[in-house]
């Protein structure tokens, strides 16, 4: 059943965005051409960027002996998000818009995969009220 659900799924989907893409295409004309061919172009600048930058993070993270998981997961974000504003559709480009608004996870220099100590808030030293 689940299967099924998940098939009608995948082919309503492509049906919806070519019924979105005539809709358009009647209403706005060619203009609809111009932005697809722009944001095609600009999911093709952000794979290319993002490919240099994950090279440039994993280097970095490998180098002071952290684990590239999270680099890792950022970086296959944003080259989802590219790929999708490749294909032409505008339910795709606003997935891949989402994606790109996603908050990614914070690689700090150094950190290890581990877990904090338990005590890492914990401030040394004297209290005194004063009232």
């Amino acid at each position: 059943m689940r299967l099924l659900v998940l098939l009608l799924i995948l082919l309503a989907f492509p049906v919806a965005e070519i019924w979105l893409l005539v809709q358009l295409g009647n209403r706005y004309g060619w203009w609809l051409l111009v932005y697809l061919v722009l944001v095609a172009v600009l999911g093709w600048r952000l794979l290319q960027e993002e490919k240099l930058r994950m090279l440039g993070r994993m280097a970095q993270t490998l180098s002071q002996g952290g684990t590239p998981a999270k680099a890792l997961f950022g970086t296959a974000k944003n080259l989802l998000a590219g790929i999708l504003l490749i294909v032409p559709g505008v339910m795709t480009d606003v997935i891949a818009v989402i994606l790109l608004l996603l908050p990614s996870p914070k690689v700090k220099p150094g950190q290890r995969y581990a877990g904090k100590a338990a005590n890492d808030d914990v401030i040394e030293g004297e209290f005194r009220r004063e009232d």
